[in-house]
C-alpha cells in the first residue's frame, strides 16, 4: 500500500513548477546564447573598424577620418608603398645595353653579373647614398623616343630615408680600364667628329694633336690614342691659343689622371 505523503493536487502542482522552472533556465539559456552572438557580431563589426595593409611599407595621408562609414565602393583609405628594399629607376641608352650584354657569353654569366653589379645612388642634395644596390630587372623594350631602356634597381633603405617620387643619379662601374690617360673633357675640341687637344711641349711652346677617344668617367674623357702617360694638355683658354704659341702653364685645378692638365 502506498503512502501518501502529500496529496495528488500537491503533487500536480510540484510538476508543473517543476516544468515551469525548467523552461525559464531553457529560455536564460536561449538569451545567453544570443548574446554571445551579439557580442561576436560586436567584435567582428569592430575588427572592420581597424585597417591593416597587406604588406608593409609607409603610409600616406589619409583621404577618410575617424567616424566615415568605408565600404567596397569608398575611395582609398591611403596608400601604401614598400620602401625597404627600394626600386630606383633610372635609363641607359640602347647602345650601352647591347654593349654591356655583348660582353657575357652565356646568360648565366649575364645574370651573374647583373646580381653582383654595384649600383651607387647619388642623392638630391650631392651625397652618395650610403648602401649600395643591385640590378633588379630591364624594360621589355627600347622607348622609341628616347633611345633609352629603363632599368630598376633595389636599394636597401633602413630608416626609410628614401622615398617615392625622389630623384637622384644612379652610376656603376660596367667597364674597367686599366692605365687609361684621363683628360678633362673641356680640354677636347670636336672638329667635325674628329678631336683634338692642345698640348704643351718641353720648351712651353703649344701644339695640337688629334686623338682618339674612349668612353667619358665623370668629367673626364678616356683617350685611347694620340697622348701618352706624362704629356701636358691645356684644360683651360683652348681657344686663346694657337699652334706654336710660347706660354706660361701653371698647373690645372684638378690634376688628371696620367695626362696632366695646364
Amino acid at each position: 500500500m502506498k503512502a501518501q505523503a502529500a496529496s495528488q493536487q500537491d503533487f500536480d502542482n510540484a510538476v508543473q513548477n517543476n516544468l515551469a522552472a525548467k523552461a525559464t533556465v531553457a529560455t536564460a539559456e536561449a538569451q545567453i546564447k544570443t548574446s554571445e552572438a551579439a557580442v561576436e557580431t560586436a567584435k567582428i563589426n569592430l575588427n572592420f573598424t581597424r585597417l591593416v595593409a597587406p604588406i608593409d611599407g609607409v603610409a600616406g595621408q589619409a583621404q577618410l577620418q575617424v567616424g566615415a562609414l568605408v565600404s567596397p565602393s569608398s575611395p582609398a583609405v591611403t596608400t601604401v608603398s614598400t620602401v625597404d628594399p627600394i626600386k630606383v629607376y633610372f635609363t641607359v641608352s640602347e647602345q650601352e645595353y647591347l654593349d654591356f650584354h655583348r660582353r657575357f657569353p652565356t646568360e648565366a654569366s649575364l645574370e651573374a653579373e647583373r646580381k653582383q653589379l654595384p649600383l651607387q645612388l647619388i642623392l638630391a642634395d650631392g651625397t652618395v647614398y650610403a648602401h649600395e644596390g643591385r640590378v633588379s630587372f630591364a624594360d621589355r623594350s627600347v622607348n622609341q623616343s628616347t633611345g633609352a631602356i629603363r632599368i630598376a634597381g633595389l636599394f636597401p633603405n633602413p630608416g626609410n630615408l628614401l622615398r617615392p617620387g625622389g630623384y637622384g643619379r644612379v652610376r656603376a662601374p660596367i667597364r674597367s680600364v686599366p692605365g687609361a690617360l684621363l683628360v678633362p673633357q673641356r680640354a677636347v675640341s670636336d672638329l667635325q667628329g674628329s678631336y683634338q687637344v692642345a698640348v704643351v711641349d718641353s720648351e712651353n711652346k703649344v701644339g695640337v694633336r688629334t686623338v682618339k677617344v674612349g668612353d667619358r668617367a665623370g668629367s673626364m674623357w678616356i683617350i685611347e690614342e694620340g697622348l701618352k702617360p706624362g704629356d701636358y694638355v691645356i684644360a683651360e683658354g683652348v681657344q686663346k691659343v694657337r699652334p706654336g704659341t710660347q706660354v706660361h702653364p701653371k698647373p690645372f685645378a684638378v690634376a688628371a689622371t696620367g695626362a696632366k692638365g695646364l
